[in-house]
């Protein structure tokens, strides 16, 4: 199975085929549509013999079973230097079965995903898909009753059981849109890559320090899906989608050896709305000179910082991301755990996790936001429930978790949060995640914020454009006057859960639309947030050596 590496803005983000999964619902098609897809078809009939036939003598007899076709094409194009390096495209089909034996209170699941994968016919052969379903669905049987008597067995060793079920019952649901396929004028992008790869050494803005670039690396990937699902209460779905985007990823060290990156690009639902060459140009070439600033910036002062730090919603986006986001996701706990949920928040429930006038909205129906088509939105989850708008966070308390069809303490069915990557069982997770302020400051009015602290305590402060991984990427010291310095080299101390709720004293109104492409497509979106206490300290990174003889000359 081949690999498609997916960017998202700032960042280079890998993704296996047997792991990816991207959805952007079509309206929707009700109930009494008459299913003509062939596939589906397929599907529904396999069902219904399996249903009818499927038992060991002297075993139990599985009560749910559910089927997923995931049928994906992909395009990836590289350039290196100025170069084509490497163009791909493929297309693959994933099946996997879940069998459930027991009941919705007890049954064969353990949380670390049941079900059977096999690959799929490449066309539409019936005979074919039944043939690889009924593999699968023999196999995922026998693993269901293996993982059903240790279970119970399992379960003798502690004094109490846990009083939710093991799947939330729901009502059958229909949900067909129409098939997509992968569209993108691949000559001219190929152009664009090669151009954009090599503008380091071509453009005479950065041409003076080409010499300085270790790396320069631009791409172009695209990818198509249609899922496909049946289970035996009845829900039939096939939804599609699509996602785009185009990166540029250039690096380079600093005179002391210190390694730097700079990496981004755009993502969007459909070839179309990647940004046009002069916009992804020009990206580019802010990337290099930012590149360059950075080489010459100083390092962040040795002594450790606490004070004042402004998140701008690029960088505010990645800290929920990280600190935030997963913990609402609610994942059960291993046999014999009381808690309610894995993670910080696992008792946080009906308690303050953000500032009072901070709220959070997870809408996976929420198509466009500031009318650009976003990654997260879906109209049906992989567990084939519908999506529902879910008021995580009201002013600073935690009302409801995510979650899909595994239920947790307190949330006996699901809120149309179940969703998976191919290949894989189905986790709670968001969609299209709002953070917002019900007194939101004015984002001219938010360094201003700044300014007035750092004169209050007549010292310098800290704003973070953009965040890699853990570490700010773009950071300034801001002066009590308003001029500002590029620093590197420095690591946030103490940025945690409780930063979240008790240092964020401002929040803009300036939301940054955050679109992922990792195993799930999810939308975070994040307005700039000041934090009144935060550390800033010095990273331990050991510096690596410079080049011992300069690159080759390059022919102009």
């Amino acid at each position: 199975m081949n690999t498609l590496s997916l960017l998202r803005n700032k960042r280079t983000i890998s993704i296996a085929l047997a792991m990816t999964s991207l959805f952007i619902a079509a309206p929707i098609t009700r109930a009494q549509t008459k299913i003509d897809d062939p596939l589906l078809k397929a599907m529904q009939a396999e069902l219904e013999r399996e249903k009818s036939q499927l038992l060991l003598p002297g075993m139990e007899r599985p009560y749910f079973i559910e089927y997923r076709l995931d049928d994906f094409t992909t395009y990836e194009a590289v350039a290196n230097y100025g170069a084509l390096t490497r163009e791909e495209e493929g297309h693959q089909r994933i099946v996997r079965v879940s069998v459930r034996v027991g009941d919705y209170t007890l049954d064969s699941s353990s949380g670390r995903g049941e079900g059977s994968v096999q690959l799929g016919p490449e066309d539409n052969d019936p005979n074919a898909l039944r043939y690889a379903l009924w593999v699968a669905t023999d196999d995922a049987y026998k693993n269901a009753l293996r993982a059903y008597s240790a279970k119970r067995a399992a379960l003798e060793r502690f004094q109490s059981t846990r009083e939710e079920k093991d799947l939330s019952q729901e009502k059958p649901f229909v949900h067909i849109e129409p098939l997509r396929k992968l569209e993108i004028d691949r000559a001219e992008w190929r152009r664009r890559i090669i151009d954009a790869s090599g503008l380091y050494n071509t453009a005479p803005e950065v041409r003076s320090f080409a010499d300085q670039i270790q790396y320069s690396t631009a791409n172009i990937r695209g990818m198509a899906l249609n899922r496909y699902l049946v289970n035996s209460e009845g829900t039939i779905a096939r939804y599609a989608s699509s996602g785009y985007n185009n990166a540029i990823s250039v690096g380079a060290q600093a005179p002391d050896g210190m390694r730097l990156g700079r990496d981004n690009g755009s993502v969007a639902v459909t070839a179309a709305e990647l940004e046009g060459w002069p916009a992804f140009r020009k990206r580019v070439i802010d990337d290099l000179k930012s590149l360059d600033a950075l080489r010459n910036a100083p390092i962040v002062d040795a002594e450790d910082y606490h004070g004042p730090v402004l998140f701008s919603g690029d960088a505010a986006s990645d800290v929920m991301n990280r600190l935030f986001v997963p913990n609402i996701e609610a994942d059960r706990p291993e046999l014999g755990t009381a808690a309610r949920t894995t993670g910080i928040y696992t008792s946080s429930y009906k308690a303050r996790v953000l500032p009072e006038f901070i709220s959070v909205v997870d809408n996976p129906l929420e198509a466009k936001f500031a009318g650009h088509a976003v990654l997260g939105a879906y109209q049906i989850d992989d567990e084939g429930v519908p999506a529902q708008s879910v008021h995580v966070v009201t002013n600073g308390r935690l009302d409801n978790y995510l979650i899909g069809r595994t239920p947790v303490k307190d949330f006996p069915s699901s809120n149309g949060h179940g969703r998976a990557a191919p290949g894989a069982p189905a986790h709670s997770r968001s969609g299209v995640l709002i953070v917002s302020s019900g007194n939101p400051t004015p984002a001219s009015q938010m360094t201003q914020k700044l300014l007035d602290m750092a004169k209050e305590q007549k010292r310098d402060v800290y704003a973070v454009e953009t965040m890699g991984g853990e570490v700010p990427r773009l950071l300034y010291r801001v002066h009590p006057d308003g001029t500002r310095q590029l620093v590197r080299g420095a690591a946030f101390d103490e940025l945690d859960n409780r930063s979240l709720r008790s240092e964020i004293i401002a929040a803009g109104d300036d939301p940054y639309v955050n679109d992922q492409l990792g195993t799930l497509p999810q939308t975070t979106i994040v307005p700039s947030l000041l934090f009144g206490d935060i550390g800033v300290k010095r990273a331990n990174e050991e510096q690596q050596k410079l080049p011992y003889y300069p690159p080759p000359p390059m022919q102009k």
